[in-house]
């Protein structure tokens, strides 16, 4: 009997990364297609350029153009979607089991044979600049470019995805179709499958499909360290609208460092578990630490934390809506007492029992469909390894009180915080 859990990874000649894993509750398979390049791989004078890549493989290939992609896939009932972070892009489609070959000739195809014709790369950048000030209309969108520019002074995790105005402006069809030729390779991929299929049949199909394309160029590493921070940074941005918004982000380790684990529970002891998948999670952190201090006195009308497993070390930042008639001041306080508290007195037991129950659940919602599962595969393949992923609840559970306290004062430190108001001008 086949055990339906495992996790197998194969390597093709071409150096493609290939993830499978059955399962069988329903007729569905789901195809993600990862690349190893984000903005994390860009420079100034070319960011954005992971983005603009990913928009360009949506208007297609001689054989499947954007119109007839998007047709095939909704006559058969499938979905599809792609995203750009800063450590990778994906592809993915969701399908009828018995209908999934679609979706591997479509991504063998545009790996190797995406075009970019000078109408689309012009029609695209009209689009993307537009994005891009759309974003700027948000104050949450100002004050977090601000805060991560400031806090990486050499990092490429300091500018958005999205990338800057000008070089969105600048940027040639040249340098897209440079940057799709040096990352998008067998060779820098992983190819998730996630659903009801026979390992040996799928691994087959891909290996006919993706396992003829031929690899690229070694890929220019990124090697930037970030100094350490030796002490707080500040900015300050002013804006439309009445509200003003506090944000304080930490300089903390990657996925694969040990402390990962006891800050995950730390941010759920502070702000509450939240979701782990770009599909949707999280639930009410209003029994968190921070919401009692700050939302239930009513200094704000949220309280929110975000920590993501990263490649190289980010930031585990705290995001508020200061309450109107509320200092901002008070509340960025209220934040640094709660801080102090952890800090000297630790937490107990039964908060980090807690804390660990309602993350293992958020891990549990969000790998229980084909989709999420081919997503964490890949996601967790890109930041550490896959092990990383299949031990994530028992890393979680290995976690104590003295870990947690020993983070908090490791990391929440006032020469390692950079601290963003965004001050509405009414």
């Amino acid at each position: 009997m086949p055990n339906h859990d495992l996790i197998t990874r194969t390597v093709l000649p071409n150096g493609l990364t290939i993830m499978l894993k059955e399962m069988h509750a329903a007729p569905v398979t789901s195809l993600c297609v990862w690349y190893r390049v984000g903005s994390r791989n860009e420079r100034l004078g070319c960011t954005g350029i992971s983005h603009w890549v990913e928009h360009m493989m949506f208007k297609g290939t001689a054989r499947y153009d954007e119109t007839e992609m998007d047709r095939l896939i909704s006559r058969e009932g499938g979905t599809r979607n792609a995203f750009t972070w800063i450590d990778f892009t994906a592809y993915y489609e969701t399908m009828p089991a018995n209908k999934i070959d679609l979706a591997i000739a479509i991504e063998s195809d545009r790996m190797a044979n995406t075009q970019f014709s000078r109408k689309e790369v012009e029609s695209e950048r009209t689009v993307i600049i537009n994005e891009r000030q759309m974003y700027e209309n948000s104050p949450n969108f100002r004050l977090v470019e601000e805060v991560q520019a400031a806090a990486f002074r050499v990092h490429p995790y300091g500018h958005e995805v999205i990338g800057h105005m000008n070089d969105l402006h600048t940027m040639t069809r040249a340098d897209l179709i440079k940057h799709y030729r040096t990352y998008y390779a067998p060779n820098n991929a992983i190819v998730c499958v996630a659903g009801d299929f026979d390992n040996a049949e799928m691994l087959g199909k891909l290996e006919q499909t993706f396992g003829t394309l031929k690899n690229g160029k070694a890929v220019p590493a990124v090697n930037v360290t970030e100094p350490p921070q030796v002490g707080e940074r500040r900015v300050t941005v002013k804006g439309e609208g009445a509200t003003n918004y506090l944000m304080m982000s930490f300089h903390v380790p990657a996925a694969k460092h040990p402390d990962y684990f006891p800050l995950v529970a730390l941010d759920s002891v502070l702000c509450g578990a939240s979701g782990l998948a770009f599909f949707g999670g999280g639930t009410s952190n209003r029994s968190s630490r921070l919401s009692k201090a700050l939302v239930d006195t009513g200094l704000t009308a949220d309280i929110g934390g975000g920590l993501s497993p990263t490649i190289d070390p980010n930031l585990y930042s705290f995001f508020a809506t200061v309450q109107p008639g509320q200092a901002i001041g008070d509340a960025e306080r209220a934040i640094w007492a709660q801080l102090e508290q952890v800090k000297t007195e630790g937490v107990t037991q039964a908060e980090l029992d807690k804390a660990i129950k309602q993350t293992r659940a958020q891990f549990a919602f969000s790998t229980e469909t084909v989709t999420n599962q081919a997503f964490w595969l890949g996601y967790s393949e890109i930041v550490a390894d896959y092990a990383w992923f299949t031990d994530y609840v028992n890393q979680l559970k290995a976690v104590t009180a003295d870990d947690v306290r020993r983070v908090a004062n490791l990391y929440l430190q006032p020469d390692n915080v950079t601290t963003g108001y965004y001050l509405g001008q009414g």
